[in-house]
């Protein structure tokens, strides 16, 4: 753009101050700026007859600068913006005035910017500033764009209300939108975008953005020429994001995205370095529309070279570790096949912060400032030979750690997790380690942990790190609601994460509630007509607060009336109470590495059951006594987002036990329905002896009546009650006696980039001390379905295998009443793949197989006739709500009973542990 300056007198040389003005207009290209300087004034203003000669290049004092033109901005903050001030010395053209503009352009918001000169009165000059602002915006309208995507690209674009409209936020708009389809496979997306004045609204206008995605372009064919050692599918294989069509490809979709595509070709070279071929090189590749096939054609062609070996290695300047040492690390041998990229990982694995190399064996050990390279020296045929060359530099300590960004968790409760302490030797492997505890408190975004480097001294031999973090929710409400049973079922449950029972008397501390201290309350309520269940847990994770022990703590207590599922009628005069108690403490262990922890907890239930006799006990009348106690050992390095974890494992194996009472008691359980104590049963109508002793119908009695007792009536009225199964089973019962123990293993596997594997095996055995007394009717397994806990009071497991019902792969007895499992046993395989990892929703998507089986008893236990199923499912975690997810699984087998296999189920997940 040039600039045409008209200056309204004779024998003034104007191309000098042209040229200047439009120096200045070379770096603003992309604003529109009139300077006229007109000495007498506007045209319409001055007659010929008034003009005043005029000095060309003479200095004059600014007398006042006036402000014109329609500007939302303060006239005077304006002026101040140009750095003119009044009594200032300026030359007319002159640096004054180029400056003003500059600086004015650079505010961006105006569209115009004119000097005009006003007067001259002997040395002043009275300026005119006129101004355009920059359009703002309006409303903004997609055309060619579903509606609910729209949203994210106003906010990927920041394209909100009253922002200034100008060439570059209408650019960046464009090439963004358009390199967003193109990432998807639109690669002819075309944007247009329009903007209309607002008539309505002063300096307003809307912006149309016009999106035409054309077809999705896929990569028809990738071609390779020259390749001779290397087949091309071996070398399509090595390139992880540009892929070819193929109709059974599921989780690599063909599209072509050029950066990733010049990644890859890369990608094509170290597979040849991998096999030997270190001179191999791309010498051409060509990427090519047709029209015809609507796809693009790659051609890539190849220079294989020759393959080589490995020759000698020698280190060199090291001194900490000897050179067989750093042999084994780095596990190459003279002879073996050049592989340029295994040696690349073996000195400095990128692709695994904790990998086992040489850079991490020198940085795990104080060495931060130690450097590695390996050297080509000698190449003789197809041998090469090399030097590894070490520069160990000197121990280095981590100085002053910091940490940032948590605005609701207290200091205390992070820097306990801290493997880095000041003092100390530097560690890359504790850094990593510091990573994981943190993710794991589960009150930061784990995605987001990023510890900086600050202050590192070589001379001094000290790092700072500060772990900057991103605050997330870390309380849960759960709030049901639903018709079943012949009512309404209500379910409100609060979880605080991240709560502080110190602060409980601190009225300021209460936003709403006092956080801050890592401890979890859970609080939560169920009820309907029939049932009502209150629960209250607690949990301190550092208890005492100076070593890692969790405490642990809940009481809850459940009461159910029988209810008619027919008529739906409540009946109060029957009952069932539960009250449990329990308490616990894990501590984490030191050997043999502290992964480990030991966990131990006592636990008390009692079951109280007034006239229920609904077929879920052996008894309806009576009271049954749980007293346990159970101990863990639990291995899990799992890391480092617990939501979705990437890699590491988990392994665990408890063990619940109950006191042995048989072994104490002295009853002899195998002929417990012959005792004397239950012998006679009164069948008769009410009445009352001699002695005021009342005897019911129903009532047993020691001995059955004589002639010469207190007992008037017939002997008729009493008949043997040996066999009642009910009163038997409640003297059996009145102490639960089992053992249960459980192991399970559990491992995360990434395979490519963002794709996890997920394996699990789960294994259960429940066991009696004494056989005459058998195993209790509590406390078993039921497999089947999505294995969330259902409603029930008999202290059941249910254990998840999707592609079934819930619990239909349970034992049942001869009346067909399932009567759960005593022994079980799953196996399943899982591919994750994350959706997005955002602190405010997380969510994932994964594939399935599983299979497993339960038995009433360990004679009936067969590891190889399982129940086998096939799947595919999305979690979502919202840090308000937990943990929400869907599955599809088809059961490839048959439910007990039937001969079909079962078939598709559909299975909702509602706060499941991950």
């Amino acid at each position: 753009m040039r600039l045409s300056l008209v200056i309204k007198k004779e024998n003034v040389d104007l191309e000098k101050q042209v040229n200047k003005l439009n120096n200045f207009l070379v770096l603003h290209k992309s604003i529109k700026i009139v300077l006229t300087l007109l000495i007498f004034g506007s045209f319409s203003q001055i007659k010929a007859q008034d003009r005043v000669p005029f000095d060309q290049g003479k200095k004059y004092i600014l007398a006042d600068v006036t402000v014109v033109g329609k500007i939302s901005f303060n006239n005077q903050t304006v002026v101040t913006f140009s750095g003119l001030q009044k009594g200032q010395e300026i030359t007319v053209p002159g640096e004054e005035i180029s400056s003003a503009i500059k600086k004015l352009g650079k505010l961006g918001l105006f569209n115009e910017i004119s000097f005009y000169v006003n007067k001259i009165e002997n040395d002043s000059i009275f300026l005119d500033l006129n101004l355009e602002e920059l359009p703002k915006l309006g409303q903004v309208k997609f055309v060619g764009v579903k509606k609910n995507k729209t949203e994210s690209l106003i906010k990927d674009n920041g394209l909100t209300k009253n922002k200034v409209v100008n060439e570059n936020l209408i650019t960046t708009t464009k090439n963004y939108i358009e390199n967003k389809y193109k990432k998807d496979g639109y690669y002819n997306t075309k944007v247009n975008i329009n903007t209309i004045v607002d008539t309505t609204t002063v300096n307003l206008v809307n912006m149309v953005i016009n999106v035409d995605k054309g077809t999705k372009i896929k990569i028809d064919e990738i071609d390779f020429i020259g390749n001779k050692k290397l087949s091309d599918k071996t070398l399509r294989g090595a390139m992880k994001d540009t892929k070819q069509k193929k109709t059974t490809r599921l989780l690599k979709a063909s599209k072509f995205i050029k950066d990733k595509y010049k990644k890859d070709l890369e990608k094509v070279i170290d597979a040849y370095k991998e096999k030997g071929y270190r001179d191999a090189r791309i010498l051409s590749d060509s990427v090519a529309y047709d029209k015809d096939k609507k796809a693009l054609a790659i051609k890539i062609k190849v220079d294989e070279g020759n393959k080589y070996y490995f020759g000698n290695i020698k280190f060199l300047g090291n001194t900490v570790y000897s050179d067989q040492g750093l042999n084994s690390v780095l596990g190459v041998k003279k002879g073996d096949v050049y592989n340029g990229v295994l040696l690349e990982k073996r000195i400095a694995d990128k692709s695994k912060p904790d990998g086992e190399d040489i850079t991490n064996l020198y940085q795990n050990n104080g060495y931060l400032f130690s450097n590695i390279n390996a050297v080509e020296v000698k190449t003789v045929n197809d041998t090469i030979d090399f030097e590894i060359r070490v520069t160990e530099g000197p121990i280095a300590y981590f100085n002053k750690i910091t940490v940032v960004g948590n605005d609701k968790t207290n200091d205390r409760v992070i820097y306990r997790e801290l493997r880095t302490k000041p003092g100390e030797k530097y560690s890359k492997e504790e850094l990593v380690r510091t990573i994981r505890e943190i993710g794991q408190l589960g009150f930061f975004d784990p995605e987001a942990i990023d510890p900086k480097f600050k202050n590192v001294d070589s001379g001094a031999g000290t790092v700072d790190i500060e772990y900057n973090l991103v605050e997330k929710g870390s309380s849960q409400i759960e709030l049901q609601g639903g018709y079943g049973g012949g009512g309404f079922i209500g379910t409100l449950g609060l979880s605080f994460n991240n709560f502080s029972a110190r602060n409980m008397l601190n009225k300021e501390a209460y936003k709403p509630l006092p956080m801050g201290d890592g401890q979890k309350v859970s609080l939560r309520l169920q009820g309907s007509t029939y049932f009502q269940t209150y629960s209250v847990s607690f949990s301190e994770p550092w208890f005492g607060g100076k070593k890692p022990v969790q405490f642990s703590s809940s009481i809850s207590y459940s009461k159910q009336f029988s209810n008619n599922y027919v008529t739906y009628k409540v009946d109060k005069s029957k009952s069932f109470n539960i009250l449990t108690l329990s308490v616990g403490l894990a501590k984490r262990l030191t050997v043999p590495d502290d992964y480990f922890v030991l966990s131990q907890s006592v636990s008390f239930q009692h079951y109280d059951l007034n006239n229920y006799n609904t077929g879920l006990f052996t008894f309806g009348n009576g009271a049954s006594r749980n007293l346990a106690y159970t101990i863990g050992l639990t291995r899990s390095n799992k890391g480092v987002n617990p939501i979705f974890p990437t890699y590491g494992s988990e392994f665990s194996l408890t063990a619940k036990l109950t006191p042995p009472y048989s072994l104490l008691n002295g009853v002899k359980y195998a002929s417990l329905g012959d005792t004397e104590a239950y012998k006679y049963k009164y069948t008769g109508t009410t009445y009352t002896g001699v002695n005021g002793i009342q005897v019911n119908k129903g009532d047993y009695l020691e001995a059955i009546p004589s002639t010469t007792n207190p007992y008037p009536n017939s002997v008729a009225n009493y008949q043997d009650a040996a066999a009642d199964p009910a009163l038997v089973d409640q003297k059996k019962f009145n102490w639960l006696e089992y053992y249960k123990i459980k192991f399970k293993a559990d491992w995360y596997t990434k395979i490519y980039g963002k794709l996890v594997l997920r394996t699990l095996s789960e294994f259960g055995f429940m066991g009696a001390y004494n056989q005459e007394r058998g195993l209790v009717p509590f406390e078993r397994f039921y497999l089947g379905g999505d294995g969330m806990a259902m409603y029930s009071m008999d202290g059941r497991e249910t254990i998840q295998l999707r592609g079934y019902p819930n619990n239909s792969l349970t034992p049942v007895n001869s009346k067909g009443e399932q009567i759960g499992a005593t022994v079980y046993n799953k196996f399943s395989l899982e591919m994750r793949y994350p959706i997005t990892l955002k602190a405010s929703a997380s969510i994932y998507g994964l594939a399935f197989l599983e299979a497993g089986s339960s038995y009433e008893n360990f004679k009936s236990y067969n590891p190889f006739a399982l129940n086998r199923s096939a799947g595919f499912g999305l979690r979502v975690f919202m840090p308000a709500f937990g943990l929400l997810g869907i599955d599809f699984g088809h059961g490839f087998d048959a439910l007990p009973g039937q001969t079909k296999p079962n078939g598709w189920e559909t299975h909702f997940i509602i706060g499941q542990q991950f």
